[in-house]
């Protein structure tokens, strides 16, 4: 049996704040709700979202500050203790992964409100959860309902934005591994999941020119191919059409790096260095990466090139199971220090 778990309406357009109200009386979700923010997001949408469902339901809230199973926690009894029947995640992605985690271990669904546009989690069942010192991507639920509202998110630096560009166009080399793994081990993999996901990257790419302009269509743009590839990765049954080694190589960075940059951002250029390894066209990534703003080497994320290079040498232990270009052993020191010098990452 083959478990493809949807959401079931996809709302993207203006002054959307007041749409969770209907949305939630469309799919009879039940009268008690719980409405999760951050401290910043609370102000940006998710006090406007709470009063207008106020006007027809129960409603608690709860200020989150970060993807950790301790606030995950905090989620989970506000939900026990207040016989909650539904959830709104309005934010950025940490706010989202507590969210979708927290509905997966209590079964009751939520709605996806995001605040920026920055990675795909926004639609997909994977969270990224924080905990000891080491970011894991961790099979949830999708949202019921995704609201995008373009203005809402055109609101946030346009740093997010291009970072949600990178996570983007990573579907290339993360379909790349799949199929690898599928040839290799024999993995499973869709062809009708995989086709969804570079449709999505091929895109992105596409309108790049678009994309830097960062206005409502911008955000429009990036939003339809996030949610396509939380949508792909839905019918896959996992995060394989969305997530390969550049995920890892990303992981990697999330656990040694003194100051990781955003998640899009560090995918974004794993992507240069694994469509090297993978023979694909990289240049042409790198160039869609500089067209949007976003970061294509070591100096513009912030890090620094030995940790760029430790990272590619330890990111296939990240998820062992995973087969990617990486392979089982991983990438010698100077395997690494050779890719990433000659794809201008250092």
């Amino acid at each position: 049996m083959h478990l493809m778990q949807l959401p079931r309406e996809v709302l993207l357009g203006e002054n959307l704040k007041g749409e969770v109200l209907n949305v939630a009386k469309r799919l009879m979700l039940g009268e008690k709700a719980l409405v999760v923010y951050g401290p910043k997001t609370k102000e940006i949408a998710g006090k406007d979202v709470e009063v207008s469902l106020k006007s027809e339901f129960d409603v608690v809230s709860l200020t989150v500050k970060g993807a950790t199973m301790a606030e995950v926690k905090k989620v989970i009894e506000k939900v026990e203790d207040e016989a909650v029947e539904w959830l709104v995640a309005v934010g950025g992605g940490s706010i989202i992964d507590v969210v979708k985690f927290s509905s997966f271990k209590t079964g009751r669904p939520f709605i996806s409100f995001p605040t920026t546009a920055s990675h795909d989690g926004i639609a997909s069942a994977n969270a990224s959860i924080k905990d000891l010192g080491l970011k894991t991507s961790l099979k949830a639920v999708p949202p019921v309902a995704v609201i995008a509202d373009v203005k809402v998110i055109k609101t946030a630096p346009y740093r997010y934005l291009a970072a949600g560009v990178g996570d983007i166009i990573s579907n290339l080399t993360a379909v790349k591994d799949w199929q690898l793994a599928h040839r290799i081990k024999g993995e499973y993999y869709s062809e009708y999941a995989a086709s969804l996901s570079l449709m999505s990257a091929k895109m992105v790419m596409k309108n790049a020119d678009i994309i830097r302009l960062g206005n409502e269509e911008s955000v429009r743009k990036v939003v339809k191919g996030l949610i396509s590839g939380g949508v792909a990765m839905s019918i896959a049954g996992s995060s394989r059409p969305a997530s390969g080694a550049e995920h890892l190589f990303s992981h990697a960075l999330d656990a040694i790096a003194p100051k990781p940059a955003l998640h899009g951002e560090q995918v974004g250029v794993g992507t240069i260095i694994m469509a090297y390894l993978h023979g694909l066209k990289w240049e042409r990534i790198r160039e869609t990466l500089k067209k949007v703003g976003a970061p294509t080497n070591a100096y513009e994320l912030g890090i620094d090139p030995e940790v760029i290079i430790e990272a590619l040498t330890i990111a296939h232990k990240i998820r062992p199971e995973r087969y990617t270009i990486l392979g089982k052993d991983g990438l010698t020191r100077e395997a690494a220090k050779r890719a990433a010098e000659i794809t201008g990452v250092i």
